[in-house]
């Protein structure tokens, strides 16, 4: 054949390509966490009540600042002298890799006359609490590979463990909280990929039986991912997008997950080809056709729903979509260009690549190819039976499904229909910010100490902006919620840092015509009770002015519950819709993907129902992430319809071949293994977010895991095959008519 030397040029040139890519993610790959931002009000819009109270508030004050709270156990005299002294020394220790060679004291915030943080006694003298402000611009300030914030915590720890003596401190407070943050999504980068890697090379182990393959399928998912990163490096490095650690979690394991899904597809229908096509290179050619299609519709769905993301009012939720769908396009050149090329290294022995099991050219024996033959309703038979023979459990299955196909899916139907009757139980209230972690840190500690001995709200409290004619009585009205320990309105001594009352018939201070009142919580404002009094204190401030903003860290997360509760209204049906179009273009056909919707419909109603009970009554978590049931619901469709889409195309092929029956008899023995193992693929690198210790990645690993299992073994194995073999080709509508019943 002339210029057979084209295509092993091709192979290695695409290698090198790839290579080069690597190379370049490579270097970015430790990079992300410098462009992470994980302050949740910096996600909220700006429409939210809290943001307008936000920016109100910073006309009141000099500058904004974030406290650290450092809260020991221990409250005599005695006890204070000794923080004090400590307070005192530590105001000089440096910050650890800062280039200008700061200490503490350089950068706190002091109050009236230059006063530095003073350690005070709580009423009961059973602790100390002592506060270190620091200017929100510095506290977000970057002092080698950390923000300055987690600095100045890290610091302050490790001197009081130095410090010995002999009482117990914990750090808390805002900073606290993001210093700890920090610390958990450190692993993302280390742990988060070894564990998912680790967990899926030891599936494709067993799957392929091959010492060769399972590694050339990492390298593919690996390679991918150091693409994505480039990209998603560069937009939120330049402020396009707000990446956050969960996003930066997430988009790997979809990265990995997905890229591997697509290669197992790839290479089963490359192994089909290769028993019956001398020519590794024409085998792959073939495979390669027939795999497009599924797999573009696959990566098309999930990207879709990704950018659908993109009409959520969360930054964090926005920013995930393109995040996401950068990865996923990542997966699926890498998929379609890297994997081929590593297939092929070994030319006209690239079934090396397989060994020991590699899949021997069967020559004049093989037998006729499964889809394009001319058969006799007999010899039909006789093939699909032996398919479902050499597919061993699936073609039992098949069989199964083709004997009762009513039963079969009413009975799917009816498990997953008692499992979505608990869904009313699923605590979709929102988590306060001190629940956010699994396990005890120091700064949930610090809060518990906190709220023990001191009026826990006073750290963060809530904030009225009202008109000045209205004070008197917004300062009642206020006063008078329920959950409110003190109220009073802020005067230009107290914006200046010095104690309320120290300057007596001090006039408030008024900006443009406004005031502020400030009101100080009996519970922390980290906690979900803090969200519902401000809820409370929104109902009777906005009765008597409804132009009045009610802002604070707990009106922050209220606000990005409600925002969530509204994007879940937008972005559920939007999904859907995107999805059904891509399916009916798939399929040509619109009776089957209106099926297929309503069963993943169906498979997350019921996941969320079983999670709900998991949630509750085994992991006890206190509430659930307000962005959990959203990207539970674009996962679980866009990711779940994938083994849909996998099958189906199949079966579409050899329906109009084989007729309604036999078709998705063979679709089913023929994707049955492949489809598995990508299903079990992917649940078990979402369940690898589960190393992460922060309850929303916990959660949102359990509820993709399980869901992912539950399309896999149930709607993509029995609902959805037993609906279109008791239906009949009338469930091809309207290609019906050129398909045999």
């Amino acid at each position: 054949m002339k210029h057979t030397w084209i295509r092993p040029v091709l192979v290695l040139l695409a290698i090198v390509a790839w290579l080069g890519v690597g190379g370049a993610g490579g270097q970015t790959f430790g990079q992300l966490s410098d462009v992470q931002e994980n302050d949740s009000a910096a996600f909220l819009p700006a429409t939210a009540e809290s943001t307008e109270a936000a920016e109100a508030h910073a006309e009141f004050v000099q500058s904004e600042s974030v406290p650290a709270l450092m809260v020991v156990e221990g409250g005599s005299a005695e006890d204070v002298a000794t923080v004090q002294g400590f307070v005192d020394e530590v105001l000089a220790e440096p910050l650890e890799g800062d280039p200008e060679g700061r200490t503490i004291g350089d950068v706190i915030l002091t109050g009236p006359g230059g006063m530095g943080p003073q350690a005070v006694a709580s009423q009961d003298g059973e602790a100390t609490l002592v506060t270190f402000a620091v200017d929100a611009d510095v506290f977000a300030e970057q002092v080698g590979e950390e923000s300055f914030g987690t600095v100045l915590v890290n610091t302050l720890r490790d001197a009081w463990e130095a410090a010995d003596l002999g009482m117990e401190a914990y750090v808390t407070g805002p900073a606290g909280l993001v210093a700890d943050l920090t610390e958990a999504f450190a692993g993302i980068d280390g742990i988060l990929l070894l564990v998912a890697l680790a967990v899926v090379l030891v599936i494709l182990l067993i799957v392929y039986r091959s010492p060769v393959l399972p590694f050339l399928v990492l390298a593919t998912s690996m390679i991918a991912l150091t693409g994505a990163i480039i990209l998603v490096y560069a937009l939120a490095s330049n402020d396009v997008i707000t990446l956050n650690g969960q996003s930066q979690g997430i988009m790997f394991i979809l990265v990995v997950g997905a890229t591997t899904d697509y290669s197992l597809l790839m290479v089963a229908r490359y192994r089909e080809e290769l028993l019956r096509t001398r020519s590794p290179y024409s085998a792959l050619a073939t495979a390669w056709k027939r795999s497009l299609e599924p797999i573009a519709a696959s990566a098309g769905t999930v990207v879709l729903g990704l950018l659908v993301l993109l009409l959520s009012d969360l930054k964090s939720n926005s920013s995930l979509g393109p995040a996401g769908a950068i990865g996923i396009v990542a997966s699926f050149a890498a998929a379609l260009t890297l994997l081929p090329a590593l297939l092929l290294i070994g030319g006209k022995h690239a079934r090396g690549v397989f060994w020991p099991a590699m899949p021997r050219y069967r020559g004049d024996d093989a037998p006729a190819d499964p889809v394009h033959a001319d058969l006799s309703p007999a010899e039909r038979e006789k093939v699909t039976t032996e398919l479902e023979t050499k597919a061993g459990v699936w073609g039992k299955v098949s069989r199964a499904v083709d004997r009762r196909p009513r039963v079969i899916w009413a009975s799917a139907a009816l498990g997953l229909a008692v499992l979505a009757a608990l869904l009313p139980t699923f605590q979709s209230g929102g988590l306060g910010e001190r629940d956010v972690f699994l396990g005890e840190v120091e700064s949930i500690e610090g809060f518990d100490l906190l709220e023990e001995h001191f009026d826990a709200g006073a750290t963060s409290p809530i904030r009225v902006i009202a008109p000045e004619e209205s004070a008197d009585e917004m300062l009642a009205t206020v006063s008078a919620v329920e959950g409110v320990d003190q109220a009073y309105l802020l005067t230009p001594s107290v914006a200046e840092g010095a104690p309320v009352g120290v300057v007596p018939g001090e006039e408030p201070l008024v900006v443009d015509g406004r005031v502020e009142v400030v009101a100080i919580t009996q519970v922390a404002a980290s906690s979900v009770e803090a969200t519902e009094i401000v809820q409370d204190m929104r109902d009777q401030v906005h009765a008597v002015d409804a132009d009045a903003l009610v802002g604070g860290q707990a009106a922050e997360t209220l606000d990005t519950r409600l925002t969530s509760e509204r994007d879940l209204r937008v972005i559920l049906p939007t999904i859907l819709l995107v999805i059904l179009v891509v399916l009916m273009l798939l399929l040509r056909a619109v009776l089957a993907p209106v099926l297929i919707m309503l069963a993943n419909v169906l498979s997350f109603a019921a996941t969320m129902g079983l999670s709900a009970v998991v949630f509750n009554h085994v992991f006890g978590f206190p509430g659930t992430d307000p962005a959990v049931p959203l990207l539970g619901f674009v996962f679980l469709v866009a990711l779940g319809v994938d083994y849909s889409i996998f099958l189906m195309s199949r079966a579409r092929e050899e329906t109009l071949v084989h007729g309604n029956r036999e078709g998705m008899r063979r679709a089913l023995a023929v994707t049955g293994g492949v489809i598995t193992s990508a299903g079990i693929v992917l649940a078990a690198t979402f369940a690898a977010l589960g190393v992460i210790p922060l309850i929303f990645l916990a959660q949102i690993a359990f509820i993709v895991s399980v869901g992912v299992l539950i399309d896999t073994f149930v709607v993509r194995s029995l609902l959805v095959p037993g609906l279109v073999a008791d239906i009949g080709r009338l469930s091809w509508w309207p290609l019906h008519k050129r398909i045999e019943d």
